[in-house]
């Protein structure tokens, strides 16, 4: 399949939705450790923090703290989340290197995570986009339950390509279609990922994906077989959103490397350092992460 001459780009998202949810509670100091150990493993572009209501996702309160205290010497782009134009001041006033705008493809999802219907999270982004390009950063936008909303059921794809389009008009490079809480199939991620390139195809694409029902890596593969070259990925698959339920887990970064490299992908990531990092997380979060590479190890050995 030319894989050997194809690579892919592995977003880290740990130090943020690993983060967000988990039960573990890491210190600044302990977060900024977790950041250097993962561009010790060659990630070269990661989301370190979210710019939100601190009542709502207390564990990124410190944030800002978080991004003064990164290396700027090194070669990775510092991702911020934000939601709002509040949101989007801070992220700027704190230097990052790129925003992510949150988009919502579900009524209920929406509602109770951002108090916004999926229009008027596009029409917040169409606010708040001109703010980022006149800081001269890179905005990126994810959509977040575009497969499904734990409240609302379905949604439809036509939404998600709505709402890109909105996203590419606003001078969005980069679109993420987050499956928030795990319940996409290899099937109906190439369908909407299909949807999407009809309606905004001026845009990178770049797929989010949890493993709560156990089709994640599956639905990587079916994402890359279908041109995808940018995957959002967390380091022991920890991670969850606080207004999903059951919604644990990230595909978790060191399986997704496994799987990719051991098809002839490059990822440009260290393996085992990956490993070591995810066992690591597990002494400071005080629990077994999810990912069956820190269990089982690579291959060969």
């Amino acid at each position: 399949m030319g894989a050997m001459t194809r690579r892919i780009d592995i977003v880290e998202v740990g130090p943020r939705d690993g983060l967000q949810n988990d039960p573990g509670d890491l210190t600044t100091n302990q977060k900024l450790e977790f950041i250097s150990r993962l561009e010790a493993c060659g990630v070269k572009r990661m989301e370190s923090g979210s710019f939100v209501s601190p009542k709502a996702v207390p564990k990124m309160a410190d944030s800002g703290e978080v991004f003064r205290g990164l290396d700027r010497d090194s070669a990775v782009r510092h991702i911020a989340l934000a939601l709002n134009e509040k949101g989007i001041r801070r992220a700027i006033d704190a230097r990052a290197d790129e925003i992510n705008f949150v988009l919502v493809a579900g009524e209920g999802f929406g509602e109770r995570n951002q108090r916004m219907t999926p229009q008027q999270s596009a029409d917040m982004l169409a606010t708040c986009a001109p703010l980022v390009h006149e800081a001269g950063i890179p905005l990126s936008a994810t959509i977040s339950v575009a497969f499904g909303d734990p409240y609302s059921g379905e949604v439809d794809p036509a939404v998600v390509a709505n709402l890109a389009a909105q996203a590419q008009r606003a001078g969005v490079a980069e679109i993420g279609l987050g499956d928030t809480i795990g319940v996409a199939t290899p099937w109906n991620v190439r369908a909407v990922i299909d949807r999407v390139r009809m309606e905004a195809p001026d845009v990178y694409l770049r797929l989010h994906f949890h493993d709560t029902r156990g089709a994640g890596l599956a639905n990587v593969a079916a994402a890359v077989e279908s041109g995808i070259d940018v995957i959002d990925a967390s380091c022991g698959g920890i991670g969850g959103c606080p207004f999903a339920p059951a919604a644990t887990g990230n595909v978790a970064t060191e399986d997704v490397v496994y799987m990719l490299e051991r098809a002839g992908f490059e990822t440009g990531l260290d393996l085992g350092k990956l490993i070591e990092t995810a066992k690591w997380l597990e002494t400071v979060l005080g629990h077994p992460v999810s990912s069956s590479l820190s269990k089982a190890g690579g291959f060969p050995g």
